[in-house]
């Protein structure tokens, strides 16, 4: 207890010493605290960089310089303070340097050292021998690359895969691939190569015969070709003029055309040949027969009334015809003709076509009543009507001047009307009744 009391006297008198000491000075006033030496200071860190010469290196540098005060030491990364300005031995990487002046007075600055790129100027070359495929989807073809430009050791990549020290790559089936080297310090080249599979089909010729049956009617779709192949490896594939392949090479169905039939073997190999279906011809052992039956030509009568009626037989009706080679015509009958020579071709429904043999338009003989008539006509009144003397525009040396004028004829020569010819007086009376009997039966040539 006496000790506790001894020990708060001595914190008394202390503690009144201080307070003292405090409030008191030499001019009996009070004193102000010492300024701040760093108000209105400002440090500047500068520097210079010198990287390291290779990756993962730690020759690099850090040389500064600070203002903004004197007597400078510098620190790196918030170490240890140094009077030199200088850090050396680093590595690549971020750093700070702060400088403190002589009033304890810091500034800094950051700097960043990186390591020497070791593929600048380096190029990897990829070289290559191909191993192909020995067949078509075989997968024994091979790549052995090497590389050069860089840094030993090399390793490589396949397609992108996982490097590997050996630069062999096997078990390679056709294709195209990408081979990757990767040297010592990292610094890569690529090349491509591309393996093939020799052509299953050099030297082979597929040859593709076929027999045809050709429709049985005009229009028929029931043809068909049946085709085989040779030459390559089987089983073959047939197509149809282009059309989908399929195993057998019997196409049915076909009507008359032209038609190509591929086939391809087991090795994908090709080959073609052209066939072409026709219609059977409707016309074969068809006799086509026509006879014609002719009405002769009567003179005088306008317009001229020859014809010919056809009829044919022999083929498939209905038919259609001709008269010397002129357009067809489905009716039989070739009117309005004159005197000639004709022929008429008959057509049936299948184009068969027959032609008869050679049909002569004549005139009709002149009638016994127009005979008479002539002779009453040449032997009284030729001497006024000729063709050198046609009084009052007739010539009775014309047959048809008088079939045309029959009227006229009876009217002075019968009726004496409006006056009696021939001048001299009316013909007998039996040579009147020739001409009245004529114009009764019809007045025409052929009476």
């Amino acid at each position: 207890m006496k000790k506790h009391f001894i020990l708060l006297q001595l914190l008394f008198v202390l503690t009144s010493g201080i307070l003292f000491n405090s409030s008191c000075s030499k001019g009996g006033g009070n004193t102000p605290p010492p300024a701040n030496p760093c108000t209105g200071v400002t440090v500047v860190v500068n520097g210079t960089v010198v990287n390291p010469t290779a990756p993962g290196a730690s020759d690099g540098s850090i040389i500064v310089t600070a203002t903004g005060g004197s007597g400078f030491t510098f620190s790196l990364n918030n170490g240890a303070f140094q009077n030199s300005a200088t850090f050396s031995g680093l590595a690549a990487g971020a750093y700070t340097v702060t400088a403190k002046n002589s009033n304890g007075c810091t500034g800094s600055a950051n700097f960043t050292l990186t390591a020497a790129n070791p593929c600048s100027g380096v190029t990897i070359t990829v070289n290559a021998t191909v191993n192909n495929p020995t067949a078509p989807g075989a997968t024994n073809g091979s790549i052995a690359a090497t590389a050069g430009g860089g840094a030993t050791p090399y390793t490589y990549s396949l397609n992108g895969g996982a490097f590997q020290s050996s630069g062999t790559f096997s078990n390679l089936a056709a294709g195209a691939y990408t081979i990757t080297a990767k040297d010592n310090n990292g610094c890569q080249g690529s090349a491509n190569f591309t393996l093939t599979a020799p052509n299953p089909c050099n030297g082979v010729t597929i040859t593709v015969n076929g027999t045809v049956t050709n429709p049985s009617s005009a229009g028929a779709s029931n043809g068909s070709i049946v085709a085989t192949a040779s030459g390559g490896t089987s089983p073959y594939m047939f197509s149809l003029n282009g059309g989908t392949f399929q195993s057998s090479g019997t196409f049915g169905n076909l009507v008359a055309g032209s038609y190509s039939i591929t086939a391809r073997d087991n090795n994908n190999c090709t080959g073609s040949a052209n066939f072409t279906l026709t219609n059977p011809n409707p016309c074969a052992g068809v006799t086509i027969s026509v006879s014609n039956t002719v009405v002769q030509v009567t003179p005088c009568v306008s317009p001229v009334n020859g014809s010919i009626t056809a009829t044919a037989s022999g083929g498939t009706a209905p038919y259609t015809y001709s008269l010397n080679g002129g357009a067809f015509q489905s009716s039989n009958v070739f009117s309005n003709l004159n005197t000639g020579v004709y022929a008429v071709t008959a057509k049936d429904v299948n184009g068969c076509t027959g032609t008869s043999s050679n049909s002569v338009v004549s005139s009709l003989p002149a009638g016994p009543l127009f005979s008479a008539v002539k002779n009453v006509l040449q032997a009284n009144c030729v001497t006024c009507h000729n063709a050198s003397t046609p009084n009052g525009g007739m010539d009775w040396t014309i047959d048809c001047n008088i079939v045309n004028n029959r009227e006229r004829i009876k009217a002075r020569a019968v009726d004496a009307n409006p006056s009696a010819m021939p001048p001299t007086g009316l013909l007998p009376a039996s040579e009147r009744q020739k001409i009245t009997d004529w114009i009764n039966a019809g007045g025409r040539y052929t009476d």
